[in-house]
């Protein structure tokens, strides 16, 4: 199932899993009896997935971006559901919204063979993983680096350390805190694009940066 995010129309709610929806449902009814609005947003790749909508009197099932329900009780059945549009969900659920969690960000940096030097290209996208990590104000960052399967695993492992330890640098380096940066080493186990053993591939020679 894919995992989707709804909004319940109560106070400093946070966005829900679709998965936890009718267990929460009737947990908000048994402590209760206001009435509650669901709405299932689709999720930022566009994708939409399922939500059930459950009381003792019945169900609905969301599955179309942006469908909503009242809810009215433990007993009583779901509403009609109705479509709004993202500003009307914008405008009813703005504190909601506001306190949704951001999605991590993640940038893919690529490395000359048998280096640990950056590309020209990706040495330009270093400013923009600053300013991603200063607008966020994060303290989990994790750096993984990769290595082509050309040369020793072990060696490869080393390397994409290495990689990874480079990249950890340049962040300090241009003020990000070190306390909040986390590196590992994939080595040659976890290549972007599949290849035999003592293949040349430009892709897997990176490291990937998760700004959360």
């Amino acid at each position: 199932m894919t995992k989707q995010t709804i909004l319940k129309r109560e106070p400093k709610m946070p966005r829900i899993s679709s998965i936890l929806i009718s267990v929460l449902l009737l947990m908000v009814f048994s402590g209760c009896g206001s009435k509650s609005t669901i709405v299932l947003l689709p999720d930022p790749d566009g994708k939409v997935g399922q939500v059930v909508v459950a009381t003792e009197g019945g169900q609905q099932v969301l599955n179309q971006a942006y469908q909503a329900v009242e809810a009215k009780g433990p007993k009583a059945p779901p509403g009609e559901i109705v479509v709004l549009n993202p500003e009307e969900v914008q405008s009813i659920f703005a504190e909601v919204i506001a306190v949704d969690p951001l999605i991590p960000v993640k940038f893919i940096l690529y490395f000359l063979l048998n280096s640990n030097e950056l590309t020209d290209e990706s040495q330009d996208e270093l400013p923009q993983i600053i300013k991603t990590v200063e607008e966020r104000n994060s303290t989990d960052i994790v750096i993984t680096g990769h290595t082509d399967t050309v040369g020793a695993m072990e060696y490869n492992y080393k390397l994409a350390l290495e990689r990874a330890e480079i990249m950890k640098g340049i962040l300090i380096a241009n003020g990000i805190n070190g306390d909040n940066i986390t590196t590992t080493s994939h080595g040659e186990g976890n290549p972007l694009i599949k290849t035999q053993d003592d293949v040349e591939e430009p892709r897997n020679r990176r490291v990937e940066v998760v700004v959360r």
